[in-house]
């Protein structure tokens, strides 16, 4: 009813931003301070009078206790203030979303993006003495502003701006990167609608991070953040970069906790560390974890196999249908983790790295039907080593820490992203198929989490 309602008659857009919007913060303020300074002054001259017995004498001026008077506007004043930070306190989230509207009126009049007109207005007083005054005056006046909308919902921020072939139209169309800066929010999506384009914001991202003991998956899905979803059946195959320090083990392991918690068993799960840092402690916890060199080829040529013959094995299955995968056939999914892949490539010889990329290269194309999917990491995404389009069939990439403008190229292609960096443990950006890079916070880990005495009570 709702969807019929919108298409034929009317659809909500939210609150149309005005010219006078420009200086919102500064009108609601205005209109609670006063009222209230104001009732505060009347109540404490009621409590406190400060004025004599009405006389008609000019004595009586002069007992007024002046002193008194000025204490209680100040007092009044001071309080008022009080009661306006108070409400800011409150009504924070009411605050942050009239500063946003304030901030896009800002912009929109700061780009020129409206029109003025002089208009000749006529007095109706003379306040000259000798009525030889002028009885017009030319008065600036705001002739058009641009229908724009915001709107807040299910914390997202919607802010629609028109395209019906205006002026300002170019300009209108490409808003994304200015807005995101200005009001400290990731572009999400943006959508054409009749007449307007349709920007989609998350808010106040950091919120959206989620607990380790959140964790969990289902139906071909890992949050990772309450807005960060990885539907591994959708978006085969996660690539996840990061230095030193990053933070980037402690994701991977959140991952694979997750794909515990529901997807799968630990013998779906395949881990290669040829560091042999942080995963190579987990063998003896998961049947299968390599660190050696030729136990990680033999791994993934293995997986590969693996997945081959499943796709076989599905197709004579009673219950098959043409474009059903493995979730729909009762199968679970498997999971091949390698970590430092670019590290083990320089390990190998020409031949044994074209072998390796050619198994993996089967699987990043044919795995997503069969459940096979990948989880690599690295410190940089460098093409020499996933090269052959091999790149382009991870669809889940996060980037976390610092890192250069190449790296982000390499990671998520060319963008017209503002990068930042926050000094934050696990903070990074991801491409979690939406078409637009978010900031990105992974699961939060606490000091006493052992994630070894977590694995082994896993089944």
């Amino acid at each position: 009813m709702i969807q019929f309602i919108e298409k034929h008659f009317f659809k909500y857009k939210g609150r149309r931003i005005r010219y006078r919007t420009k200086d919102a913060i500064k009108r609601v303020g205005m209109i609670i301070f006063i009222p209230t300074f104001l009732l505060l002054l009347f109540l404490l001259l009621k409590l406190v009078d400060p004025f004599p017995t009405w006389t008609a004498s000019i004595d009586y001026f002069k007992q007024i206790d002046y002193i008194t008077i000025a204490e209680m506007i100040f007092l009044s004043a001071c309080l008022a203030g009080i009661v306006l930070i108070l409400c800011k306190v409150i009504f924070y989230n009411q605050y942050i979303f009239l500063k946003h509207k304030q901030i896009i009126a800002r912009l929109i009049v700061g780009a020129g993006q409206f029109e003025k007109e002089t208009v000749q207005k006529e007095s109706t007083f003379d306040w000259t003495w000798d009525g030889t005054g002028g009885k017009t005056k030319s008065v600036e006046k705001v002739s058009f502003f641009p229908r724009v909308y915001y709107r807040v919902k299910d914390n997202y921020l919607y802010i629609r701006f028109p395209v019906s072939q205006g002026k300002h139209q170019d300009q209108f169309l490409n808003m994304a990167p200015t807005l995101a800066t200005a009001l400290y929010a990731e572009l999400d999506a943006e959508y054409m609608e009749e007449g307007y384009i349709c920007y989609k914001f998350l808010y106040a991202i950091s919120r959206d991070r989620l607990n380790i003991q959140e964790l969990s998956s289902s139906k071909g899905k890992l949050p990772l953040m309450k807005r960060a979803i990885w539907e591994f059946d959708k978006l085969p195959h996660m690539l996840l970069c990061g230095g030193t320090g990053a933070g980037k083990t402690y994701t991977i392991l959140s991952v694979v906790l997750g794909l515990l918690r529901g997807a799968c068993k630990k013998e779906d799960i395949i881990i290669c560390d040829p560091k042999n840092a942080d995963l190579a402690d987990l063998e003896g916890v998961f049947p299968s974890v390599y660190s050696k060199k030729a136990g990680i080829e033999k791994a993934v040529r293995e997986f590969k196999d693996d997945m081959l013959k499943r796709s076989e094995e599905m197709k004579n299955m009673e219950n098959y249908r043409t474009g059903q995968n493995y979730r729909a056939l009762g199968l679970p999914p498997k999971f091949l983790v390698f970590d430092e892949f670019v590290a083990f490539m320089e390990m190998l010889d020409f031949k044994e790295q074209q072998e390796l990329l050619s198994n993996l290269k089967q699987v990043v194309m044919l795995g997503r039907q069969a459940g096979y999917f990948m989880i690599v990491g690295l410190q940089r995404p460098d093409a020499k080593y996933l090269g052959d389009g091999i790149r382009d069939q991870f669809h889940f990439r996060i980037a976390l820490g610092r890192n250069s403008d190449i790296g982000y190229s390499m990671m998520f292609g060319e963008n017209n992203k503002k990068f930042t960096f926050k000094d934050v443990r696990g903070f990074g950006y991801v491409d979690s198929g939406k078409g637009v890079i978010s900031e990105f916070y992974s699961p939060f880990v606490p000091a006493d989490f052992d994630f070894m005495e977590v694995f082994k009570e896993a089944i």
